[in-house]
């Protein structure tokens, strides 16, 4: 008989053998792991920190903000209040960082940073014995704003280190004085978000209606015209996005290819304002993402048996209605792909609605790179951006709740 007894050496060289090939495969890993961390887990988590972390302004005025965490908010400070903010502006004043306290207690109340230069101009000029002793006088003669408690307010606010206001101003709310969140005069970002999602959507369809029809047609047909096709789908691959967005330009501008030719033919008389609009966006964007959904198509369509749709009109069914309930459902993953692909990128776009959207066709993105470039409202412009991830996963977890991703093919 043969002896079937376990042995324990064999069981520990195999555990080895399980360790050492585990170990294998997670060292062929490390570099995405790696590559995944830099390139999109260290970039969220600072967005996600910098919409809620604002330690500016306590960094700049740490005494005057420890001095008002007593303050009552309903008069004016005290005196040794206003003395040791005098004090402290006269620091800054002196390194040349009070720009950068007016800046970004301005964000809290409008019209701040006049105040705050114009102040740090007479503190500068007063010495420290002076300040001490009558610093709270020379700050109210400076401007009559500090005597206002809504002024002490909005530079107790702008002290918070973590702070929810960046969101609260990316959804066009704001607290009141009593501290209750009400809608801001000015609404800005809601609506935007609402014109991004349906920019994005126009889009999404547009290149459904285009994209669909020939990826049928390059599924149906011989295999060299298909071929030949393919290389004008994938052209746009081939070509930089900058140029391509330029070349939009050239055509829809007032003197541009289209008005040019139009009014050659006498099919208008003046030239029709086609650039910098809403219009021009969806345009150029269509045309952009427009290889983004025929490829999945056309990778569903060429996996399709095309004798279901023969099978079907033989039997007596009407062409429109066997590409109804037998093609259409059949090529479902194709279109779903697409479409998710199309929308995500296109909520997300900048350089083409940057350059062809001018003020009428700005997106949400347009306003994010604005605050970082030019504004230099860092927090704000993490916030507006961790909204629009955080709008992009719902209507992605939506899209897999009611259609689900397991059905989707990109090939």
């Amino acid at each position: 008989m043969t002896d079937h007894t376990l042995n324990p050496e064999d069981g520990r060289n195999a555990a080895r053998e399980v360790r050492k090939r585990r170990l294998q495969a997670f060292v062929f890993v490390v570099p995405l792991l790696v590559f995944v961390a830099f390139a999109f887990v260290a970039p969220i988590s600072s967005m996600l920190f910098r919409s809620v972390h604002d330690p500016a302004v306590a960094d700049m005025i740490p005494e005057t903000l420890a001095a008002l965490e007593d303050w009552s908010g309903e008069d004016v400070p005290d005196d040794t209040i206003l003395i040791q903010f005098a004090a402290e502006l006269k620091h800054l004043a002196a390194t040349r960082e009070s720009g950068q306290l007016a800046s970004e207690i301005n964000r809290a109340a409008p019209g701040m940073a006049s105040t705050i230069n114009s102040s740090a101009r007479v503190m500068r000029r007063a010495d420290e014995a002076e300040i001490a002793a009558n610093g709270a006088t020379l700050l109210l003669d400076a401007n009559e704003r500090w005597s206002d408690p809504a002024t002490w307010r909005a530079i107790k606010t702008a002290g918070a280190i973590y702070t929810s206001g960046y969101y609260l101003t990316s959804l066009d709310l704001e607290r009141n004085a009593e501290g209750s969140i009400v809608a801001r005069d000015t609404q800005i970002y809601v609506q935007l978000y609402g014109k991004t999602l349906r920019i994005a959507l126009t889009i999404t369809l547009l290149t459904m209606v285009l994209g669909y029809p020939l990826a049928f047609f390059m599924a149906h047909t011989s295999d060299a015209r298909a071929n030949f096709l393919m290389v004008f789908v994938l052209l746009p691959f081939w070509t930089s996005l900058l140029v391509r967005t330029t070349a939009w330009i050239a055509l829809l501008q007032t003197g541009g290819v289209v008005n040019s030719t139009l009014i050659a033919t006498g099919l208008i008389d003046e030239p029709l304002e086609l650039l910098y609009t809403e219009f021009s966006t969806i345009l150029a964007m269509t045309h952009i993402l427009l290889p983004f959904m025929v490829l999945p198509l056309y990778a569903v369509m060429r996996g399709i048996d095309a004798s279901y749709m023969r099978a079907a009109i033989s039997m007596g069914s009407r062409p429109l209605a066997a590409w109804w309930r037998i093609y259409l459902p059949m090529s479902l993953p194709g279109l779903s792909a697409g479409a998710l692909l199309v929308f995500v990128i296109s909520v997300g776009y900048y350089i083409t609605p940057a350059l062809v959207g001018g003020t009428d066709g700005q997106m949400i993105s347009n306003i994010i790179a604005f605050h970082m470039r030019e504004s230099n409202n860092w927090g704000l412009a993490a916030a507006l951006g961790s909204l629009l991830l955080v709008l992009i996963l719902t209507l992605y977890w939506l899209f897999d709740r009611f259609v689900g991703t397991d059905n989707l093919k990109l090939g």
